[in-house]
């Protein structure tokens, strides 16, 4: 590890004007690359005390050797100088976003002398135009297929091409009309070129010309009686049409815009990029990236805008770029935007309207990919296996932890202070043994003290449960694989299996399963030391010293041992770092979910909950007499007693209610009946 001291550029040897820097390690090569507006500004912030650094700044500062920068002109070179070097050097702690498939796009090779409308991936080629890309490359050949009636425009190879050079003879699509068979001089090079112009203005958006001319056309022919023509013709429009419901309008003004969404967490982000065209979805693309490097979502959009149009150049940049948040320096990006495109870009925050519609739209998305992406990771059972392993072995366990319980705390201002429970077995969630928890020992907002109450709380019962049914001088659940000839311990699933079998559960004499009868291998908390030391101290309370106990911190993603000063760190590639953090967040995704729905409870309750023998029925009949709960509050007894199904001694427990909840006291004026309540002015009536 790398001391940055020993390679800080010395004061005043850095300039103050606009620039681009690299990091190298001690072999020479390239590990980052960054911009700035002012270099000395932006460089004096990676040679500050380690501590006040992001773990991931600090790992890249303490495994770099050396610093160098190159000086420009101005903010837009800078950008551009940035992407070429992170092209060039491709540097391991630089977000770099990959695709999460190749996409195909429909291309037509104008680079050639009889242009070829085509499906293609990877890498662009100079000279041919591409539109997409698309989700799949079918939706791209119903498309063409549509569009050859009126554009019969060459799709075929070049050995084919030849070969009916050769022979004099067109393909098949030249003998039924959707090819203009340039290869047998049917057209002329140049007329077959117009027809490919066409095609591309079409594809571009431009559709309503070509819509309108084949309906005049067709009106003429009928008018001079050229009834086979006007049907072709009336064909021809029609397919035009089916080939634009294909993509449906989404935005009215016809539109040329690319919306980008970014879905993000600790340690991944994927982007989604629709592409309209004409008010129309032209074609959908996705990625799916690691974040090893400290940025938000403005530097993820700003990484997202390089590689979508670092190499682009002419339409394929839009008018518009619509984004989730603006980058650093968002006049810089527009312009160099606007340099790419060769006219004004405008990169903005969509506000209102049907743009904000289709972005939220285009978020949606986003955030299924990253779910989608990792579930794709979750579901897998080798790599579960795998991520099991390595935290049996970064925790030093002697077997894989089948079984593995995480506890988070929640609350709002330390208000409505709750605890979740949440089970993993063999690396799956089993939601039926979640458990929720409500903290009562004390109130306020300690989230270690809660953290002790929940973990002696659980395991409690864990022990109560083994004493009454005789297991207490037992040994403890073995830890590790489960041999073919033993029997299964309850509540596991055998490793390796493909699907997890119906489990006998032991259950309770009401025939309910048991609670909290299975002790878990692991037990991780959210939080870092003070947590861990706080469910530590639990266990060893309640005398159990066969179950290990972790945490993992969710800003650092770092995981804490009891008694341990230094935190285990794994591998941002880890299998194991990604199943805890999954184990994590479905923790805080349960916590948070029962402390909104008891403040939303707590906030809906009302004076009427506490009256004996009130149900929802009478409630409601009770508001909706005298229209809402103030006017209840003012009225007496014996109106009170008018609504049906109300009884005096029900409407004087309401009153009584009423009462009890008013802020001073006497509340009820005993004589009289009425409900004495303060106004606005302090007096009382």
């Amino acid at each position: 590890m790398a001391d940055p001291s020993s390679y800080r550029p010395k004061p005043g040897q850095i300039p103050d004007s606009p620039g681009v820097y690299k990091f190298r390690d001690e072999h020479r090569r390239v590990i980052y690359v960054g911009k700035a507006k002012n270099l000395r500004q932006r460089l004096a912030n990676y040679f500050q005390d380690l501590a006040g650094l992001h773990p991931r700044t600090r790992t890249m500062v303490t495994t770099a050797a050396s610093v160098e920068w190159t000086v420009v002109s101005t903010e837009v070179e800078a950008l551009q100088l940035e992407y070429s070097w992170i092209k060039e050097f491709d540097p391991r702690f630089n977000v770099k976003y990959r695709d999460d498939k190749s996409y195909p796009y429909l291309a037509v090779t104008l680079n050639e002398e009889f242009p070829r409308v085509q499906v293609m991936r990877g890498a662009k080629k100079k000279g041919v135009r591409y539109f997409g890309p698309y989700g799949h490359a079918w939706a791209i050949r119903e498309t063409v297929d549509l569009m050859l009636r009126v554009f019969p425009v060459r799709t075929c190879s070049a050995g084919v091409f030849r070969n009916a050079e050769r022979t004099g003879r067109p393909c098949l699509l030249g003998y039924i009309g959707k090819c203009s068979a340039p290869c047998v001089g049917r057209v002329t090079p140049e007329e077959h070129r117009d027809l490919a112009g066409d095609f591309c203005d079409f594809m571009a958006g431009r559709t309503g010309t070509y819509i309108r001319r084949l309906e005049k056309d067709m009106t003429q022919a009928a008018e001079d009686m050229e009834y086979e023509r006007a049907a072709r013709l009336r064909d021809d429009a029609e397919a035009l049409r089916r080939a634009m419901e294909k993509s449906a309008v989404v935005l009215a003004d016809a539109t040329d815009a690319d919306l980008i969404a970014v879905a993000e967490d600790e340690l991944e982000a994927a982007v989604q990029i629709f592409h309209v065209r004409g008010g129309r979805v032209r074609g959908q693309r996705g990625w799916v990236t690691d974040k090893v490097e400290a940025v938000d979502t403005a530097d993820l959009v700003e990484h997202a805008l390089q590689q979508l149009y670092g190499e682009e150049s002419g339409d394929s940049v839009p008018k518009e770029v619509l984004v989730p948040a603006l980058p650093e320096d968002p006049e810089a990006v527009s312009q160099w935007l606007a340099d790419r495109r060769g006219a004004q870009v405008s990169l903005r925050i969509p506000q209102r309207g049907d743009k904000k519609d289709l972005m939220v739209t285009v978020q949606r998305n986003a955030q299924q990919a990253l779910g989608l992406h990792k579930t794709k990771r979750a579901s897998d059972l080798t790599t579960r296996s795998r991520a099991l392993e390595e935290i049996a072995e970064a925790l030093g366990l002697g077997s894989a932890p089948l079984r593995v319980e995480c506890f988070d705390i929640s609350h709002l201002q330390g208000d409505d202070v709750v605890a979740s429970m949440v089970v993993f077995e063999d690396g799956l969630a089993r939601k039926s043994e979640y458990r929720r928890f409500q903290i009562k020992g004390f109130e306020g907002q300690d989230d270690v003290r809660s953290m002790h109450e929940v973990i002696g709380r659980r395991f409690r019962r864990y022990l109560q449960e083994k004493e009454r049914t005789g297991e207490w001088e037992d040994s403890p659940a073995p830890t590790g694989p489960v041999p073919a000839s033993a029997p299964s311990v309850p509540g596991t699933a055998e490793p390796g299996s493909a699907r997890e079998e119906p489990r006998d559960e032991p259950r309770e004499d009401d025939g309910r399963p048991k609670r909290f009868a299975y002790p878990p291998q692991l037990v991780v908390v959210d939080g870092g030391q003070p947590q861990v030391a706080a469910a530590k101290r639990a266990l060893d309370e309640l005398g159990i010293d066969d179950i290990a106990v972790c945490g993992l911190a969710k800003r650092l993603e770092e995981v804490w041992l009891p008694d341990d000063d230094d935190p285990v760190v794994l591998p941002r590639s880890s299998e194991g770092l990604y199943l805890l953090q999954r184990i994590r967040d479905e923790a805080h995704r349960f916590a948070i979910t029962y402390q909104r729905a008891k403040r939303a409870k707590r906030i809906r309750s009302s004076p009427l909950d506490d009256v004996p023998g009130l149900g929802d029925t009478r409630k409601q009949a009770l508001i909706k007499h005298f229209g809402s709960v103030k006017k209840l509050r003012q009225a007496t007894i014996d109106e009170i007693c008018e609504v049906p199904g109300i009884g005096r001694r029900t409407a004087e427990s309401v009153a009584v209610a009423f009462a009890a909840a008013a802020p001073a006291a006497p509340a009820v004026n005993t004589a009289t009946g009425e409900i004495i309540e303060e106004d606005d002015g302090g007096s009382r009536t």
